[in-house]
């Protein structure tokens, strides 16, 4: 009996089966603690950041040691059972939906600093450590790890490693493969790799920047050596204001024309600057129409002089206000609601979903005022916050999951987002990964045969496709299928784009 013609109870019966197999196999690796699989248990494993889309995984293993992990994978992989890879679940692409006849891996217990080498201005930590707990480990030492994603304080160094995350201070410092020197882990049969080394480069092929953005698709990171900086004498950050979107699109790029690299390049539209001054006060101007955050740091001299060319530049691009932070707490207000773009979503919408496409600057106005349109279109409302140095976009639509028909006109907003994107020269994706959430637009970017590339480079490393499958690279059948519904839904609004 196949899955199309099982009756609903001979599915109940093939996955309550397929469980005991499963717990029994990982009972002879783990302790009872560190294994879950009654339904009560692994229901708060459903699903990541992404809340819309729900599944109860068949088992939740919780490893302890490397050794556990090992055997883990290794005991999925001789029955044949998919394995997904979950931090703190904070992801916002459905990277960690659960696979249903599948077990989730959740590395959290992996939360220890191994070891802060000042001298090579490194830190070697377990994959479960949070973001922000590296930069509190280092500061003693006048150190911190640049890449600050929003969730910070919640995600993982392993989920960022997945993701390839960025945040806040990305144009100047750099993404999460920018500040990596080596990727300790397991392949799906179990086999110890280290991608990367300590020294300045490794011989042979560069896999280090091959698994960082993999999703998790391609190994099960255990253990990261991240880059430090030395903590800057100084930071500033202007906010300014501007009364027409265009012209604070404009700003950017004629900032970073200007020969100018701010250490944090950020706009936030009206509807998300209204939500984030009500939930943490930040002192944002209400009446603009995009309100830009520009930091810049380094000596006292340098970040005086920059700071000053940033304003010539702002003020000659139309700002209609500028403030610059007076002292360290009054700059740390200026990030807070930039930091509080998510939350303070979450305060006026039951739920949200955060689009991710990158596209050039200089089309940030363009995409912006789409998005309006496409507002009246779906009839949905949508805040926008970005990383805008880099032109990576972040729209947040705003819904009710519980009713379908806004679900469904969620996704087709989103879906336009992105493609729309893709037509300005841009890609579907810039930190937040593709997971699930972004399958469909994949097909809008990339051909049958660059598809097929990707599932050969997958191979190399799963090549029985056990590791978070079903995510990141649409099948050529799904491509299809996603190509006639946009043909008969009169979806189609760049018929050139599509290469189903």
């Amino acid at each position: 009996m196949n899955a199309s013609t099982a009756t609903p109870e001979s599915q109940k019966l093939q996955r309550s089966e397929r469980q005991a197999q499963v717990v029994k196999g990982l009972q002879a690796h783990l302790p009872s603690h560190a294994l879950l699989w009654h339904s009560e248990d692994t229901t708060p494993y459903e699903c990541d950041g992404l809340t819309a889309y729900r599944q109860r995984p068949l088992v939740v293993a919780l490893p302890e040691t490397e050794a556990q992990v090992q055997a883990v994978l290794r005991t999925c992989h001789r029955l044949g059972v998919p394995v997904v890879a979950r931090g703190a679940g904070t992801g916002l692409s459905g990277g960690a939906l659960p696979h249903a006849l599948g077990v989730t891996l959740s590395l959290a217990k992996f939360n220890q600093i191994i070891r802060v080498d000042t001298v090579s201005r490194t830190a070697t930590v377990q994959c479960g450590v949070r973001n922000l707990a590296i930069s509190e480990a280092a500061a003693p030492f006048g150190l911190y790890y640049a890449p600050d994603p929003s969730s910070q304080i919640a995600c993982t160094i392993g989920g960022n490693v997945a993701e390839n995350s960025g945040g806040v201070h990305c144009l100047k410092y750099g993404l999460t493969l920018h500040n990596i020197v080596k990727v300790k882990g397991f392949t799906m049969e179990g086999l110890a790799v280290t991608l990367g080394s300590d020294a300045l480069d490794t011989p042979g092929l560069d896999l280090l920047g091959v698994v960082i953005g993999s999703e998790g698709m391609l190994a099960v990171t255990t253990e990261v050596t991240v880059k430090l900086v030395p903590k800057p004498q100084l930071a500033r950050c202007i906010m300014a204001s501007f009364d027409d979107m265009r012209k604070a699109g404009d700003a950017v790029a004629s900032v970073i024309a200007a020969g100018i690299i701010p250490a944090g390049l950020e706009m936030m539209d009206k509807p998300m600057t209204a939500a984030v001054e009500d939930y943490v006060h930040a002192g944002y101007d209400l009446n603009a129409e995009a309100i830009l955050l520009c930091e810049s740091d380094g000596t006292p001299e340098e970040v005086e002089e920059e700071i000053g060319r940033m304003s010539d530049v702002l003020r000659a691009c139309g700002a209609t206000a500028i403030a610059v932070s007076r002292d360290e707490a009054e700059r740390l207000r200026f990030w807070s609601g930039r930091k509080n773009a998510f939350p303070a979503s979450g305060r006026i919408s039951p739920d949200y979903m955060c689009m991710d496409s990158t596209i050039p600057r200089k089309r940030l106005a363009d995409l912006l005022l789409a998005i309006a349109e496409m507002e009246k279109k779906y009839g949905l409302r949508c805040a926008n916050v970005f990383h805008a140095g880099d032109g990576n976009l972040h729209p947040l639509i705003l819904f009710d999951a519980n009713d379908a028909d806004q679900l469904h006109r969620c996704e087709l907003f989103g879906a336009e987002i992105l493609e729309t994107s893709v037509a300005m020269g841009g890609t579907v994706t810039g930190e937040h990964g593709v997971g699930i959430e972004k399958l469909n637009s994949m097909c809008v970017q990339f051909s049958a045969a660059e598809n097929e590339q990707m599932f050969g480079l997958k191979r190399a490393f799963d090549p029985q496709g056990l590791l978070n499958p079903g995510k990141v690279i649409p099948t050529l059948q799904r491509c299809a299928e996603y190509g006639k519904m946009l043909v008969r839904g009169g979806q189609l609004k760049h018929p050139d784009l599509p290469r189903f």
